[in-house]
């Protein structure tokens, strides 16, 4: 009697190993997921509009590049798409730390909704760029005089008359 208890006792201990074994497997994703994120939140940051410094470094190039890419189509996109393409970075920037974020600092894992986070990142973004236009338009935020010749650059023809109204 006492051998077939002993035996019992050793089922429920193999039995209780063998549950934990699936989360020592797991302990690798969990650190894997939260490389991974920081990364994202990383490189999402170093593109976002959170960043001062990067402008110069990420997002004009990569603007220019699209704006070139858009210019072989008509050589008037070329301003136009390198605008879009600056917001396009800054937009990735924000989904990318969003993205990041979750990873990061998500203890239990929970089902991702791609088509949710995509829309509040475009929203989010959106609604930042809009504050920065209307901070620019109503003088609150000073902008350089980047063309300082007879031709500067003219908002107004860029962008729909409902966003931007002559001065």
């Amino acid at each position: 009697m006492e051998n077939a208890k002993k035996v019992s006792e050793d089922y429920q201990l193999a039995g209780q190993l063998t549950q934990k074994l699936p989360q020592a497997k797991g302990w690798k994703e969990v650190w894997f997921k939260k490389i991974r994120g920081g990364l994202l939140l990383g490189i999402g940051y170093l593109l976002s509009p959170l960043c001062w410094w990067n402008d110069i470094f990420f997002n004009l190039p990569i603007a220019y590049a699209f704006g070139y890419i858009c210019s072989g189509l008509s050589p008037d996109l070329l301003l136009p798409c390198t605008i879009v393409g600056y917001w396009l970075s800054n937009i990735a920037g924000i989904l990318l730390m969003q993205f990041g974020a979750v990873d990061v600092f998500a203890d239990k894992p929970k089902e991702k909704n791609l088509k949710k986070e995509l829309l509040t990142g475009l929203v989010s973004s959106t609604a930042f760029t809009i504050v920065v236009v209307a901070l620019i338009h109503f003088n609150v935020l000073d902008t350089p005089d980047l063309f300082s010749g007879k031709e500067s650059v003219n908002l107004s023809s860029l962008l729909p008359m409902t966003l931007v109204t002559s001065r």
